[in-house]
């Protein structure tokens, strides 16, 4: 069986997408978070009012993108467990395009993307945010309501 990592990202703009910021969070609690350096002139107005407000507000998640890959890497390899498949669990593609920019492409053999959106509960995602007094827009937040709210389905076969 696969260890999930349920991810989530914070980036510039639709059309001129550059990270802001990358969170990740196991399905067994283990968390990963950083903020990397972005081009201001690139970001829209709703990530100027929503999401640049709440960076800065974990200690210690500053880092230079380039060391991002390898803080990455090192991160999945201390919490993967002899030798298992992880599933990086995304609701949205830009997610995973920005996970693999960040991998500088080179996303080891053992990683798997997958695409969640219609496993996450929408009503426990905005608990979530709710009942722990959490932004939405903020990337760790979100990975952490994404693992909250992610329900398995069973697949319909014909």
């Amino acid at each position: 069986m696969a260890r999930k990592i349920f991810i989530d990202t914070e980036f510039t703009d639709f059309l001129d997408c550059h990270l802001i910021s990358l969170g990740m969070v196991a399905e067994t609690g283990e968390e990963f978070y950083m903020e990397v350096p972005y081009p201001d002139a690139a970001c829209s107005a709703f990530v100027r009012e929503a999401v640049i407000p709440l960076l800065g507000s974990i200690e210690d998640a500053h880092c230079p993108f380039e060391e991002l890959k390898h803080r990455i890497l090192n991160w999945l390899i201390l919490i993967r467990h002899d030798g298992e498949i992880v599933e990086i669990c995304f609701d949205f593609q830009t997610d995973w395009d920005l996970f693999n920019d960040a991998m500088d492409y080179q996303v080891p053999d053992w990683c798997c993307p997958r695409l969640i959106a219609r496993n996450i509960n929408e009503l426990l995602r905005y608990s979530f945010h709710k009942k722990n007094k959490l932004p939405e827009h903020h990337a760790l937040y979100d990975a952490r309501a994404n693992r909250y709210a992610f329900r398995e389905r069973q697949s319909v076969t014909s």
